[in-house]
């Protein structure tokens, strides 16, 4: 598959099958994370990739999809202890570990898996049901699995919509 055919594949998916991914897929997909740029180099994200389906359920419930996040088959924790800013004022630690994330997402895309980040999550709840340290900080929250038969795709905007040329037209 072509990237481009990968990133127009991926979508948030709400509504996974319960069946675990298999290690070797969950290799790839970090090989994938570990390549992502990182200011500095830092490479500080952290995952904790939860399969186990109690910790999962623990997990999901903390979210807003609690349902449909359980039966995936892993969520991940995506974590940093960052504390460092960029020169343009924008912290370090959302922006690298977005960009592994997405790479999580595109190589999942690739296998035939379905991811969606969440960020709407009680970080204190789901630090203590994974014995995260009081200084690291959950940037996001991923599930990852296998997709329902029929999940749907969303539309996007147009080009047009997000870019202007040399100086701010919109």
């Amino acid at each position: 598959m072509k990237v481009i055919e990968v990133i127009q594949k991926r979508y948030s998916c709400r509504a996974y099958l319960d069946k675990p991914v298999e290690q070797d897929k969950l290799d790839q997909i970090f090989e994938a994370a570990r390549q992502a740029p990182s200011a500095k180099n830092l490479q500080d994200w952290r995952f904790v990739v939860v399969t186990d389906k109690k910790i999962k359920q623990q997990v999901a419930g903390c979210t807003n999809h609690q349902d449909s996040f359980g039966l995936a088959g892993a969520i991940i924790a995506a974590c940093s202890i960052c504390k460092d800013t960029m020169k343009c004022g924008q912290q370090i630690a959302p922006i690298d570990v977005s960009i592994a994330l997405e790479h999580i997402a595109l190589m999942a895309t690739e296998l035939g898996l379905a991811t969606c980040w969440i960020g709407s999550f009680d970080a204190e709840k789901v630090k203590q049901i994974l014995a995260i340290p009081k200084d690291v900080a959950i940037i996001e929250l991923m599930a990852l699995g296998y997709p329902e038969k029929g999940s749907r795709q969303t539309t996007r905007e147009p080009i047009k919509n997000m870019v202007c040329y040399d100086k701010w037209q919109f």
